[in-house]
């Protein structure tokens, strides 16, 4: 089952209209076997369903706390029925992207609310979870423990601390990580890479945020009219091999063991490989 899986990638975002069949071969080309394509707000469900399986992908449904402020009572019914009417597709992985947000201001009881309702939902529907933890990490762990969450999933662009990564593993979650770890400057986010155990880990690119540093534009070159660089699936192996540096293992090991972290958090994943695997 050789290949890199992307385990957070926005191939649906509209940034990709112009091109999104030319970035997944050029994912695919360098050795990206599978994306998880996760779902921001019940608009866009059905976007993402879609994406996943035009490129033989896979997908999660839920609403971003980014974007709670768009939504009500409604758009978890309409998760609920959504998750229901899909749950024979194989390639339904996940619930999410779901979670808190204390970078931006939000209505915050409204954003735990809508937390809390989607983890109820995950559970009854036995689907683990993409998790968005900014600035949130010790909130996101209580609603964990709150709602006896046992599916497990993935803390995505995690930027906690040791003490906090080791709570998400003994709630049987891996945790994330992507193009923030290739900056130097980074040093407690590459400490934490080098420090955590092995199995601990899946890579990510969150396309097309969270650019690593080769694609990073100042705020002065965005002034001087230069776009703040996109990011692709097709960064997956190069983010990835920093973070194989951070650790000294190589690059085949790496591959292998995000590989086999990523089919352990998210189990429908494995025939989705096994079938790249047979083509």
């Amino acid at each position: 089952m050789a290949g890199w899986i992307d385990t957070h990638c926005h191939l649906d975002a509209p940034e990709f209209d112009a091109d999104r069949s030319t970035e997944r071969a050029r994912a695919r080309a360098a050795g990206v076997t599978l994306c998880v394509i996760p779902a921001v707000c019940s608009q866009e469900f059905a976007a993402a369903r879609a994406t996943a399986h035009a490129f033989g992908d896979a997908y999660a449904l839920g609403i971003h706390p980014l974007f709670t402020p768009h939504s009500s009572e409604a758009d978890l019914a309409t998760l609920d029925a959504q998750l229901q009417a899909h749950r024979t597709d194989a390639r339904l992985v996940a619930v999410g992207e779901i979670g808190l947000d204390y970078f931006v201001p939000l209505d915050d009881a409204w954003q735990q609310r809508a937390f809390h309702a989607q983890l109820l939902l995950a559970k009854a529907h036995r689907l683990p979870v993409l998790l968005h933890v900014r600035k949130s990490v010790d909130k996101v762990l209580q609603h964990l423990r709150a709602t006896r969450f046992d599916q497990g999933g993935i803390a995505h662009a995690f930027n906690g601390s040791l003490q906090q990564a080791r709570q998400f593993l003994d709630l049987g979650f891996k945790l994330g990580f992507g193009g923030a770890s290739t900056f130097e400057r980074a040093t407690r986010l590459r400490s934490l890479v080098a420090q955590l155990p092995a199995e601990a880990i899946v890579v990510e690119t969150d396309a097309p945020d969270m650019p690593p540093h080769w694609l990073y534009t100042t705020a002065q070159q965005r002034a001087q009219g230069m776009a703040h660089g996109r990011n692709s699936p097709a960064e997956l192996p190069r983010i990835a091999a920093a973070l194989a540096a951070l650790r000294g293992v190589s690059m085949a090991q790496w591959q292998q063991q995000t590989s086999a972290n990523a089919l352990a958090v998210l189990p429908r994943l494995a025939p989705l490989m096994h079938s790249h695997a047979a083509d």
